[in-house]
Parts: C-alpha cells; sequence; structure tokens
C-alpha cells in the first residue's frame, strides 16, 4: 500500500484520476509557462513567514541526492517539540505512511497551532478556500500523532499593505483562523485517506468525467490528455465572456459537443461566429463598423505597450503586494497615414532600482498632451499610467491626458467586427496577429530570440538580469526589446490591414 503525501492527498480532493495519472503517467502532464516562477515566488513568500512570530528552527534536512531527508526531518521535529520550541518551521510528521510538513507549527499554552503559507492575496477567498483538504490533511495526521492541534491558519498576503522603507512582516502577512472552516474536510480526511490508497493501488485508470474541478482555480494540467478524445473544436472552444465554463460543461453533459451539434443551439454575436467559421471558412467582416472604429484615430498615432513585473512581496515604497510595475515600454509613432513609423522605447536599469520614476519621465517625454495612443486591450495601459500618475503628482496632468486619450485596437475583434476561424477563442494580439498574418515570420513571436517569446518570460526574466554575468545580461536585455517591440509593430500591421478593408 502506497503512502500518501499532503499534496497527493489534495490533488485526489480535486480529483482522483488527476492522482492517478500523476503517479503512472506524468509524462503527459501540460506544465504552464509561469509554473517556476509561481514556485519560487512561493519560496521567497514561504522564507519570509518563517520570521512572522520571531525567533523559529527550521529542521529541513536534505539527503545528498538533494531530496528531502524525511525521517531526520520527523526526529528533528520531535525533539524541538520536547525542547518546546516555539516555532518550528517544516515541522515533519508521518502516521501509517501519511506523511506531512507543517510550514509553521506554533507553541500554544495547550498544544499546537498549525499556519499554512501561500503566496495569494488575501482577497482571493476562493484560493483561500482551495487549501482547506491541505490544512485539515496536516491536522489529521498531526493529531494521529498525539500532538494537539489547538488552531489552524492560513498565512497569505496582505492585499491591503503598503511598503514602506523596510519590510514589515505583520504588515504584509494576513492569517487567517480557518479553524472552523476545515471543520467538514477534517471529518473526510480517513475515508478520503482510503480512497486515495486505492486509486494508487489500481493499474487502471479511473474513469472520471470532466468536472467543475477542470477549470480556474485548480488549474489542473492534465485538461489535453483528458480531453484528448473530444471533435476538434468543441464547446469548450467557445469564446468564454458571458459563456461560463459550467455553461460549456452542461452542454457536455448533454451532448453538444461538437460545433455541428452546437449549431442547433441558440447563441448570439462572436460564439455564432465562431461556430460559423469553424464549418464553412466564412470570414466575418464589417466594414462599415470598422470605418466608425477608425474615424475615432487621428493622427499622429502613437502605438504603446507595456511590460510589467508584478513582484509578490512588494519591492519598493508605496507598492502592494501583486501590484503591476511597469519596466519597460515599446512606440511606434506615425505622424499620418502614409508616413513611416518612428519607433521609441525604454527599458530600465536592471541593478534592482525602482523603475516607475525614470519610465513615467520619459514617458511624457515621448508621448505629448493631446495626441491619440493607441493600445491592445487598453485597460493595461490605462491602469498603469494612471497609477503612475498617482504615485507621481508632478507628472500626473501629463500622464493623465495620455490615458485620457488612449483607444483600444482591440474594440473590432472583441465586438466582432473582424473574426476569422484561425482566432479560436481569443481575441489577444497573440491570436489575431498570426491570423491576419499567418505566413510572415518577421510577426511571428516564435522567431523571437528564446529567452524571451512572451508577456510572461519578459515579466519573470527581468528582475533576474541583475543577477546575470555582463554578456548574458546585455543579451537579455536585447531579447525583452525586440520583443516589446514586435507588440507595438503588430499593433501598426493589425491597424494597416484594417485599413485596408
Amino acid at each position: 500500500m502506497r503512502g500518501l503525501s499532503k499534496s497527493k492527498y489534495t490533488t485526489f480532493c480535486q480529483c482522483p484520476k488527476a492522482l492517478w495519472l500523476k503517479y503512472f503517467m506524468p509524462e503527459v502532464e501540460v506544465i504552464e509557462d509561469d509554473r517556476q516562477a509561481r514556485l519560487e515566488q512561493g519560496n521567497e513568500v514561504g522564507d519570509l513567514a518563517m520570521g512572522l512570530f520571531g525567533d523559529y528552527v527550521e529542521v529541513t534536512t536534505l539527503l545528498p541526492n538533494g531530496k528531502l531527508d524525511l525521517s531526520t526531518m520527523i526526529d528533528k521535529t520531535e525533539r524541538e517539540m520536547i525542547k518546546g520550541t516555539n516555532v518550528i518551521c517544516e515541522a515533519s510528521f508521518s502516521y501509517q505512511g501519511n506523511y506531512c510538513a507543517v510550514d509553521l507549527l506554533r507553541k500554544t499554552d495547550t498544544g499546537w497551532s498549525i499556519y499554512e503559507v501561500k503566496s495569494i492575496s488575501s482577497n482571493e477567498r476562493k484560493k483561500v478556500e482551495k487549501y482547506y483538504p491541505d490544512i485539515a490533511y496536516q491536522k489529521w495526521v498531526l493529531t494521529q500523532c498525539g500532538v494537539n492541534v489547538t488552531d489552524a491558519y492560513l498565512v497569505c498576503l496582505n492585499s491591503n499593505y503598503v511598503r514602506e522603507e523596510t519590510l514589515d512582516l505583520t504588515g504584509l502577512f494576513a492569517v487567517i483562523d480557518v479553524s472552523k472552516d476545515i471543520e467538514n474536510h477534517y471529518n473526510l480526511v480517513p475515508e478520503r485517506i482510503e480512497k486515495a490508497r486505492t486509486v494508487l493501488d489500481s493499474e487502471a485508470e479511473p474513469d472520471i468525467d470532466l468536472s467543475e474541478n477542470c477549470k480556474k482555480p485548480f488549474d489542473c494540467g492534465f485538461w489535453n490528455y483528458c480531453t484528448r478524445n473530444l471533435p476538434q473544436p468543441n464547446v469548450f472552444d467557445l469564446y468564454g465572456t458571458g459563456f461560463s465554463f459550467g455553461k460549456k460543461l452542461d452542454c457536455y453533459r448533454n451532448g453538444n459537443i461538437s460545433f455541428d451539434s452546437l449549431q442547433e443551439m441558440s447563441f448570439d454575436g462572436i460564439r455564432e461566429m465562431q461556430i460559423e467559421a469553424a464549418l464553412t471558412g466564412r470570414a466575418f467582416i464589417n466594414r462599415e463598423r470598422i470605418q466608425q472604429f477608425l474615424n475615432t484615430l487621428s493622427y499622429p498615432l502613437y502605438f504603446l505597450d507595456f511590460e510589467t513585473m508584478e513582484p509578490v512581496v512588494p519591492e519598493f515604497k508605496g507598492t502592494k503586494p501583486f501590484q503591476q510595475i511597469p519596466f519597460q515600454y515599446s512606440l511606434h509613432i506615425k505622424e499620418s497615414e502614409t508616413a513611416s513609423c518612428q519607433h521609441k522605447e525604454f527599458l530600465a536599469a536592471s541593478d534592482g532600482s525602482d523603475p516607475r520614476r525614470s519610465l513615467a519621465e520619459q514617458l511624457c517625454k515621448d508621448i505629448p498632451k493631446d495626441v491619440c495612443t493607441l493600445a491592445y486591450h487598453k485597460s493595461t495601459e490605462f491602469n498603469i499610467i494612471n497609477k503612475l500618475a498617482e504615485d507621481f503628482p508632478d507628472l500626473a496632468s501629463h500622464l493623465l491626458n495620455i490615458s485620457n486619450n488612449i483607444k483600444d485596437l482591440r474594440d473590432p475583434f472583441k465586438d466582432g467586427h473582424y473574426y476569422v476561424s484561425a482566432m479560436g477563442k481569443s481575441f489577444s494580439i497573440k491570436s489575431v496577429l498570426p491570423a491576419m498574418f499567418p505566413n510572415d515570420p518577421s510577426l511571428n513571436y516564435h522567431n523571437l530570440d528564446d529567452r524571451v517569446q512572451n508577456g510572461t518570460e519578459a515579466m519573470d526574466i527581468f528582475p533576474k538580469i541583475k543577477d546575470m554575468q555582463p554578456e548574458e545580461a546585455a543579451a537579455t536585455r536585447e531579447a525583452l526589446l525586440r520583443y516589446c517591440e514586435l507588440d507595438t509593430l503588430a499593433l501598426v500591421k493589425v491597424l494597416e490591414r484594417l485599413m485596408k478593408l
């Protein structure tokens, strides 16, 4: 009979099939691009949280091969508890093959409190609830080991915390008492453990269909595997806004899966176009409405795109956890419809300093007042510029003038005035550009330096440049510049195509 860790247990609670696949067919799991970045962020938050209650002892021990030495960690935990150590980090326990490590185990007057640390925001209620089974499992294992667990807490990031000159751990972290919330999950632990072990002891893949647990916030990596036999495209490929995953699941359960079957249903707007375009190859182009959009633009035109990072732990004074910090922009400029493009760009210093002020100042130099700025999904640029105006009042008048004159090139696409089947269910520039220019290698993001080919990679790599060797740092900065340049060049090319229509 195979033992369980808390990660295996929580995977089972999400989906027994996912647990089986992780053990028997790990190669079919699709790992998201930002997974490593999220792991690094989680480690950073976990390390900081160790000092939340003052002095602590960490029992983490590694074997020569780099894996955890669980038996030594369990022994160390027992010794520290006997000594009466106030806070034990990674406190380790095992009961009948069920293992767990508690992020923070804190001594109370009558027993011990469990603190589970997660790099999520305190206002993300759905994500908070996701961790109830995890904490309940820990409490059960400790209780079976004879530990009196008096309380259970989830430690996450305080969404309202604003950093001053130095980091304040008590302000940074929100400690949520989940002792009552986990009670129902706690009562289910023994039954779930037995069922999980049955799954792992079987060579037969569990026969479990798609469910609500397949969508976010669970981030299951087996979606492609579990939907491999569905017709392509299918109901889950429909545009999502206004048509939730739950509604798609209802269609699936009722047998309305292929686009052929979905033809019999009543859809409005973009989803109706999407189905017809996929089945007939028809392109939906509303020239009149496109022209109406073009009439809202005026020259000179400034095509703008930002790159940002979102530090989980705020690094700069006046910032919050997960706040978007712009560090780069690209700007293409067309003085008239027939004029050639000018290009300007900004990339902050790679020394770990706050990039916002220098970026805001340069932006005000590069974009004059009262001109038309074009962005794609303009809410991002609008929010970034408005936050810069809030942070730097002396630049506010100019910055707000820029943000108030931003137009959104995404509008003709999301409103259904231009749709072809190659766009699928997304109106992002990464979907629209290859749909409009399928055979232009200069507009293919995959032809860029493989250091930076998407926004996630840009966000992840910029903070790391300060620790690189000079040659690698220079190459990475160049990769960032060329990636961001393509983002605004894409806007230029898309607009030109719309104008030709």
